[in-house]
């Protein structure tokens, strides 16, 4: 077997990578890891510097790629939603430097999905260990004080915990769908108070000469996705944010990835006053970005929450993940749902202090979400 370290995702052919990653997995195919390059969003120049594993047959890159990992030598911590800048401080204070540091991860975005990639076959243990162990040796020559994998799935854990990680947990809010037909099937397992406070949510729109439009697949063009654009620039401006994604990149992702893109929009007027996009993997929708230049009440939860749920209902979906944070969603019919990262320190004695921590923090995250699963809306 032959290991190499690519400067960009498009040195590596998009259908080899593709067989790698599943088809839930939006954020993973090579087109939008390869539209974030294109686009600018990722560079050396934003402190996010490609160094994607790869593992072919045959003793030569020329072989079928049998592995891989998303890899990214990192200048900061922007834009990864598990949280370390403590970490960074107590280098600082001590007189190391934590950067650089080496990050599995997909940029920007806080979503579960392979980070170790490789054939569901009786090698793939094999190969994963190979991502590791190489992971690890890169790390190293980098001269990066650390080695993070973000959002890992739990068969990944498994084999990071065994090459020395630590791991790490967090909580997102995901909606599942057991096969409802309707919104109003959804509705009837909550409790009297809880579904009358949604459908007074809906209401407040609907009075408000709101339409909900959906555009997906075929159908997004090049002004929705400006649109959109301006919609995250608002949001930005309004919190303060760090721009991380260009016009550029939502533009050349609805070329590139237009049948995975979902678009909810607000119409008032005959004018789009908000919105919010998605993408769709196989089995799940996934909400990213939103924003409006208008306030009605209630028109954030029914951009983002109550027409995706109906969208997901409508498509046969099995679960929609709405983004990261946000206990306002257990109301709403969102369940806690436990996250992982996996870490690695090159300091042996800050190793054992952050080990340290994680395990205070674990159990303060594991009774924050038994107390979360107690306030659930359902009867």
């Amino acid at each position: 077997m032959h290991l190499t370290i690519v400067d960009s995702i498009d040195r590596v052919p998009a259908a080899d990578w593709d067989r790698l990653t599943g088809r839930n997995h939006p954020f993973l195919s090579h087109a939008f890891l390869s539209v974030l390059e294109r686009t600018g969003c990722v560079t050396a120049r934003t402190g996010w510097i490609p160094q994607h594993l790869l593992i072919h047959r045959d003793g030569s890159s020329r072989g079928a790629l049998l592995g891989a990992a998303p890899m990214y030598l990192k200048t900061h911590s922007y834009g990864e939603y598990v949280f370390d800048w403590a970490w960074a401080s107590a280098y600082e204070r001590a007189g190391l430097d934590y950067y650089p540091k080496l990050v599995a991860a997909i940029p920007f975005t806080p979503i579960t999905g392979p980070r170790l990639l490789a054939h569901h076959d009786e090698h793939s243990v094999t190969i994963k260990r190979m991502l590791v162990s190489a992971a690890l040796t890169l790390a190293r020559n980098a001269g990066a004080s650390s080695l993070h994998w973000l959002f890992a799935p739990a068969q990944d854990m498994k084999v990071l915990a065994t090459a020395g990680h630590m791991r790490r947990t967090g909580y997102q809010f995901h909606w599942h769908n057991p096969g409802y037909q309707n919104f109003e099937q959804f509705l009837s397992e909550f409790t009297s108070a809880k579904r009358k406070k949604i459908k007074q949510e809906r209401r407040y729109v609907r009075e408000a000469g709101v339409t909900l439009e959906i555009v997906a697949g075929d159908e997004v063009k090049a002004v929705h996705l400006d649109t959109i654009y301006r919609f995250y620039q608002s949001t930005i401006q309004r919190y303060g944010a760090i721009p991380y994604l260009t016009r550029e990149f939502f533009l050349e992702l609805g070329e590139r990835m237009g049948t995975h893109v979902v678009l909810m929009f607000a119409r008032q007027n005959g004018t789009y006053i908000g919105g919010a996009f998605n993408l769709r993997g196989s089995d799940t929708l996934f909400g990213r970005y939103w924003g409006s230049h208008k306030h009605v009440n209630g028109l954030h939860f029914e951009v983002c929450y109550y027409s995706a749920i109906e969208y997901c209902i409508a498509q046969g979906l099995s679960r929609f993940e709405a983004g990261a944070q946000g206990e306002h969603k257990v109301a709403r019919g969102f369940r806690p749902t436990t996250t992982y990262s996996a870490h690695w320190l090159s300091h042996p004695e800050f190793g054992r202090a952050v080990a340290d921590f994680l395990d205070r923090e674990q159990l303060g995250v594991d009774q924050y979400i038994d107390e979360l699963n107690e306030h659930l809306p359902f009867k």
